[in-house]
């Protein structure tokens, strides 16, 4: 199930970015398609997987089991997705989902520092593990012309 999950997360951010530049005529517009299924497909899943599967997914990932952190950590997963649920729906303006997405991805690019850290200095090379920083990467790569676009014109 936890490799499932896995898949839809990376399924769901690239039908995002493949919406959002196929539909979006301007920056603000790419922005707003991308940013729902960009956090929803990582957080909102990822929230799902850590209460629900959180034992499975902490053994497959080479982390601790029975975690009150990986408990918080899934709360805020749920909380940042149904905010940004929230932004789409009410259709807030453009700083809104810059806020947010910029929140969302300074939180994965430290966590995919601690990923390097851990492949290299503890040896967790599960596939999880060291596919993370590549993928935060990629996401950043993604959302660099819209966010750039708006903030610098």
């Amino acid at each position: 199930m936890i490799k499932i999950l896995e898949a839809l997360r990376i399924a769901g951010c690239s039908a995002g970015i493949f919406l959002a530049y196929l539909y979006g005529q301007a920056p603000e517009e790419v922005l707003r398609i991308m940013t729902p299924w960009f956090i929803g497909s990582i957080a909102g899943l990822s929230g799902i997987e850590g209460l629900v599967f959180g034992e499975r997914a902490a053994r497959e990932k080479g982390f601790e089991v029975h975690s009150n952190y990986q408990r918080q950590n899934a709360f805020w997963f749920l909380s940042i997705a149904l905010i940004a649920l929230l932004i789409y729906v009410a259709a807030w303006n453009v700083y809104a989902n810059i806020a947010i997405v910029l929140l969302f991805s300074l939180f994965l690019v430290m966590p995919a520092a601690n990923h390097v850290w851990s492949t290299i200095v503890c040896g967790n090379r599960t596939w999880q593990n060291m596919i993370r920083p590549l993928l935060t990467l990629l996401l950043v790569i993604a959302f660099w012309y819209p966010v750039t676009a708006i903030l610098f014109k």
